[in-house]
């Protein structure tokens, strides 16, 4: 599905891949239903959009209220028409400690943002989808979804969890013209810990130094092309291509090769 002309639903567009999301497709000509929980970054978003003369409307919601995710499709279409396109980018990842130390009350919130909404999100735009001659829904997950990262077990059990459900997803609608695409990206330069709330141990760019980290516009460029080629799943960056990979080959080896890497920001 080509984005030209589309509307598009980007969710987290407040900065980081979903504000490149936002950015990359307007310069395909897509109009953007930007949606984020920060007003002040939305609207930094909306006029990078403007100044490339593309049109963005913004949302300030939760993606975890049920009710004003229920309520979108029918606000998004008052202003820009009916979606054409829902990106469920936005995700938080969990404090950075082990299950033993980690609240419920965390983790609950992690699997609220990084599943239950997606999981909302698709519930309301799918049968407005399900309606247009051509659609597509792409799910962010992780690569921590297939590569295991102490301190990290919910946020990857919450991103596992996409994963399937965007491939069950993809095989429910394998007979209609809805494309489904899942995205694994490796360690992306975003501000994901700042906007989680975290705050990330004192050695955590020292460990982080390890990985080499994908720019955001070109994460953005990979998904929108993933949605115009219509590609049921795609890894970026070298990191997670590579332990897409080896997980599947040797996962054990995989899961001690980051836990060695990782180790010290657990004390």
């Amino acid at each position: 599905m080509k984005v030209n002309k589309k509307v598009v639903v980007v969710t987290g567009a407040g900065s980081g891949m979903g504000r490149e999301l936002t950015l990359e497709l307007v310069r395909r000509g897509a109009s953007v239903a930007a949606i984020d929980m920060r007003k002040e970054t939305l609207a930094e978003t909306k006029a990078l959009a403007k100044a490339l003369g593309g049109r963005v409307e913004t949302f300030v919601i939760d993606i975890t209220d049920p009710i004003k995710v229920a309520k979108l499709p029918v606000d998004i279409t008052k202003k820009l028409g009916a979606a054409d396109c829902l990106i469920n980018n936005a995700g938080i990842i969990q404090p950075f400690v082990k299950i033993n130390e980690l609240k419920l009350e965390d983790a609950a919130h992690v699997m609220k943002v990084n599943f239950t909404g997606p999981l909302m999100l698709v519930k309301a735009f799918l049968p407005g989808l399900l309606k247009r001659s051509e659609a597509h829904i792409l799910n962010v997950s992780s690569m921590g979804a297939y590569a295991p990262v102490p301190g990290q077990s919910v946020y990857g059990a919450s991103k596992a969890a996409l994963k399937l459900f965007t491939e069950g997803l993809r095989s429910e609608l394998l007979e209609t013209y809805v494309g489904v695409t899942i995205v694994f990206p490796g360690a992306i330069a975003t501000n994901i810990a700042q906007n989680s709330g975290m705050a990330l141990p004192a050695n955590a760019d020292e460990a982080a130094s390890q990985f080499k980290q994908t720019d955001a516009g070109v994460a953005a460029k990979a998904m929108v092309d993933a949605i115009e080629e219509n590609k049921p799943r795609i890894t970026i960056g070298s990191d997670a291509t590579l332990m897409d990979r080896l997980s599947r080959l040797n996962p054990i080896f995989a899961a001690n090769l980051i836990y060695k890497q990782m180790k010290s920001l657990l004390g």
